[in-house]
C-alpha cells in the first residue's frame, strides 16, 4: 500500500529531506517550527477510541483549534509576555493544543511532571515564578484554570510574539527536582538527529496500511515523551494513537484496533509484557514451552544473519505476535533505565524490533542503538551518539555528554545556570564503550560498598537474582551494608519461602556475590508504588531504615497461622467477586452450586488470582478449583514447586 501523508513526494525519504530543507531555510524560533509542524493539514494527527467510535483529527483541524484556544488564552491569562505557565495534564489531543496555545500567547509552558509529589511541583512553580497553571484536575497554590473550562474562541489569534522556551521537569526520585529550558534551537538539532535515525534504520520509517501510528504511552511532559515521541513524530506529521488508560488489556486492544506501528516505553512495560507472555506460554503445557525454547535457541544461532533471522522470526513466532500486539508493529524503543537482557532478546526474536536509547532531561535524546545485528540489540547497547552530541567516559567511568542538543539552561534549587554547549556535562551514569557503541551500567549514586571493600553495582547484580517466586529484587545500603530486598507474595507458604531462599543463596554464590551482599530481607511490599516506573532506591532505603517495610520471617512464620491468613484472604476474594460477605463463603462452598456464581464471575475471580499471586490458573471451571479450599491447595502446591 502507498504511504499516506507524503504530499507530492513518492517516498518518506524525499518527504523528510524536503521538510528538513524548509526547516533550515526558515527563521529560528517557535513560530516557524509551529507552521512547519502543522503544514500537512490533511494528514491524520490524532486518533482516539470513544466506545465503538474512532475519533480522528487532522493536523489542519488541530491547527485551527490552537489558534482559537490561543485567542481565548491570551486574554484569560492576562500575563506579561515571557511569563511561565504551568501545564498540568495527562496525554491528550488537548495537551498538544494547550502547549501551542500557551506558546502562541507569548508565554513559556512549564510541563508539570505529574509523577512528582505536590511539594516538588510547588517548588518548581516557585522556581519558575509561575502565576497560572492550566490543569485537567490537580489543584495548585497559584491560580489554577480547568483545561475543560477554557473555551475556544470563534476568532483565531494572529500571534504577535511566541514564547521562546519549553520548560521540562526532571523525573527526580526525591523532592529534589530540576527544571530544564529548551528553545526552538535545541529542538531543531533534535529533529536533525532524528533524520540520522531514519537514514540508518529502515524499520523506523516503515508504514502499515499507509500510516505510521505512535502509541501515546510515555507522558508528553517527560523528556522522552516530549522529544522522541511528540517532537520527532509531529514534525514529520505522523499520527498519534490515544491510550485511554494503562490497563494491560486496554493497551493490547488499542494497539490492535488502531494498528499501531511504533511504541516507545520504559523497561517496566516491556518486562511486564514479557513476564505475562512467558506465563501464558508455560500455561499451555510443557510441549508448547519446549517448542518455544527451541525456537529461541534457533533464533540465537541466526541472530548474526539479518535476513535469515527475520524470516525465521516471521514464521516461527507468528502465534505469539497474534496474541500480543498483532502484525502492525514496526519498531519499539525502550529507555529511562536498565532493561533485562532476556526481555530484549524475546522481543527481537519474535519479530518486534526493540532498541535501547539514551537521554536525560538535561541533555535531551542523544543516542539509539540502530544495529541490524540482534546480538548487538540484545546486549543493552544504547548505540553511538547522534550527530549533534558527543560522548566520552571520564576517569571514574562516568558518561559525559556535550553538544547543541543540551538544554539552554537548568534551574536547580532556585538557581539558574546557563549551559556551556562546548563543556562536558557529567551524567553520573556509569558506562562502557565497545567498538564505538555505549552501554550504560547504572548510576554512580547507586554504587554500594560491599563488606569486602569492593564496589557493588546493583544494576549488574540484580538481573541474575530475579528468580521465579520473587516479585522483584532491589539492592540498597543499610548502615554501610548492602541489603538485598526481595519482594514476595504475602501469602507465600513457609516451604516455598525456604525453597526460594535456598535457590537465591545458591545463585548469589554462583555469581560470586556471597562476600558482597550482607543480608537478604524478604518483604511483602511491592518495590514500586504509585506512578513509579523504575526502582526508587532512595525511597526504599528510607522506608527500610524507618521500619515502614513489612518483613517476612521464614523461621517465625507459623504454618497454622499462615494457612488461616491465606484461606481467610481467599474467602474474602471469592466473596468480593460474588458481592457476598466473607462469612457466607466457607472453605468447601462450591463457587457455582452453593454460591450461585456464573462463568463470567469465575473468569473475574481467576483474573484477580493471577494478578495477585503471579501464578497461572486454569481457565476451565471443570478443573476442580471451585472452592476456596481447593484454590488454597493449588496455590500452596504451585508456590512449593516454583522453579
Amino acid at each position: 500500500m502507498e504511504n499516506l501523508g507524503l504530499g507530492q513526494y513518492k517516498t518518506i525519504d524525499e518527504f523528510v529531506e524536503a521538510k528538513l530543507d524548509r526547516l533550515d531555510k526558515a527563521e529560528g524560533g517557535f513560530s516557524s517550527l509551529f507552521e512547519l509542524m502543522f503544514s500537512e493539514k490533511e494528514n491524520l494527527m490524532y486518533e482516539k477510541s470513544e466506545g465503538y467510535r474512532v475519533k480522528r483529527t487532522t493536523y489542519g483541524e488541530a491547527y485551527d483549534d490552537i489558534l482559537r484556544l490561543a485567542f481565548t488564552l491570551k486574554s484569560e491569562l492576562d500575563l506579561p509576555e515571557g511569563s511561565a505557565v504551568g501545564l498540568s495534564m495527562d496525554n491528550s489531543l488537548l495537551w498538544i493544543e494547550m502547549l501551542w496555545a500557551i506558546i502562541l500567547s507569548g508565554c513559556r509552558p512549564l510541563l508539570m511532571n505529574l509523577r512528582l509529589s505536590d511539594s516538588a511541583l510547588e517548588q518548581a512553580l516557585a522556581d519558575c515564578d509561575v502565576k497560572v497553571v492550566i490543569s485537567d484536575g490537580r489543584q495548585y497554590s497559584v491560580r489554577t484554570l480547568a483545561a475543560a473550562d477554557i473555551k475556544m474562541s470563534g476568532e483565531k489569534l494572529t500571534p504577535s510574539s511566541f514564547g521562546d522556551e519549553i520548560l521540562v521537569m526532571s523525573s527526580g526520585t526525591t523532592d529534589h527536582v530540576k527544571v530544564c529550558a529548551y528553545s526552538a534551537e535545541e529542538f531543531r538539532y533534535q529533529i536533525h538527529d532524528s533524520y540520522q535515525i531514519i537514514q540508518e534504520c529502515a524499520l523506523l520509517k516503515k508504514h502499515y496500511d499507509g500510516y505510521i501510528k505512535l502509541l501515546t504511552f510515555l507522558p508528553f511532559y517527560h523528556v522522552f515523551g516530549l522529544i522522541a515521541m511528540y517532537i520527532w513524530f509531529s514534525f514529520f506529521s505522523r499520527a498519534f494513537v490515544h491510550l485511554n488508560d494503562m490497563a494491560p488489556q486496554t493497551i493490547l486492544n488499542t494497539i490492535k484496533r488502531h494498528k499501531v506501528t511504533h511504541i516507545f516505553a520504559v523497561p517496566l512495560f516491556w518486562e511486564t509484557v514479557y513476564d505475562r507472555a512467558i506465563k501464558t506460554i508455560k500455561n499451555r503445557g510443557e510441549k508448547t514451552f519446549a517448542k518455544f525454547q527451541k525456537g529461541m535457541k534457533i533464533s540465537r544461532k541466526l541472530s548474526g544473519n539479518q535476513a535469515l533471522s527475520n524470516a525465521f522470526s516471521k514464521r516461527a513466532f507468528k502465534e505469539i505476535r497474534e496474541n500480543l500486539f498483532g502484525e502492525s508493529i514496526s519498531y519499539l524503543i525502550t529507555g529511562g533505565s536498565a532493561i533485562r537482557p532476556e526481555v530484549l532478546e524475546f522481543f527481537n526474536a519474535v519479530g518486534y524490533p526493540l532498541s535501547d536509547g539514551y537521554g536525560m532531561t538535561e541533555i535531551g535524546i542523544t543516542s539509539l542503538e540502530l544495529s541490524k545485528d540482534k546480538r548487538v540489540l540484545n546486549s543493552g547497547s544504547v548505540g553511538k551518539p547522534m550527530t549533534y552530541a558527543e560522548y566520552k567516559i571520564n576517569d571514574s567511568g562516568e558518561l559525559c555528554v556535550r553538544g547543541k542538543v543540551i538544554a539552554k539552561y537548568i534551574i536547580e534549587d532556585g538557581k539558574k545556570t546557563v549551559t556551556d554547549k562546548s563543556a562536558w556535562f557529567n551524567t553520573r551514569d556509569l558506562a562502557v564503550c565497545e567498538n564505538g557503541r555505549y552501554r550504560i551500567l547504572g548510576r554512580t549514586d547507586d554504587l554500594l560498598i560491599a563488606p569486602n571493600g569492593e564496589n557493588l553495582n546493583p544494576n549488574i547484580a540484580e538481573p541474575g537474582l530475579r528468580l521465579p517466586g520473587t516479585l522483584g529484587v532491589c539492592l540498597i545500603g543499610s548502615d554501610g551494608t548492602p541489603v538485598l530486598l526481595v519482594s514476595v507474595n504475602r501469602y507465600m507458604s513457609a516451604d516455598a519461602l525456604r525453597s526460594l531462599d535456598e535457590r537465591l543463596k545458591s545463585k548469589i554464590a554462583e555469581q560470586k556475590l556471597s562476600g558482597q551482599i550482607g543480608k537478604i530481607e524478604y518483604i511483602s511490599d511491592p518495590l514500586m508504588t504509585g506512578d513509579e516506573f523504575k526502582l526508587n532506591r532512595r525511597r526504599l532505603s528510607a522506608d527500610y531504615a524507618a521500619g515502614r517495610l513489612h518483613p517476612v520471617d521464614i523461621e517465625k512464620r507459623e504454618s497454622e497461622a499462615e494457612e488461616d491468613a491465606l484461606l481467610t484472604h481467599l474467602r474474602s476474594l471469592v466473596a468480593a467477586v460474588l458481592e457476598k460477605e466473607p462469612d457466607e463463603v466457607s472453605p468447601d462452598a462450591d463457587f457455582f452450586t452453593d454460591l450461585g456464581g456464573t462463568s463470567l464471575d469465575y473468569f473475574a475471580m481467576i483474573a484477580k488470582l493471577q494478578e495477585e499471586f503471579s501464578l497461572p490458573f486454569p481457565q476451565n471451571s471443570d478443573n476442580g478449583l471451585r472452592t476456596a479450599g481447593k484454590i488454597y491447595e493449588y496455590i500452596k502446591d504451585a508456590q512449593k514447586n516454583a522453579d
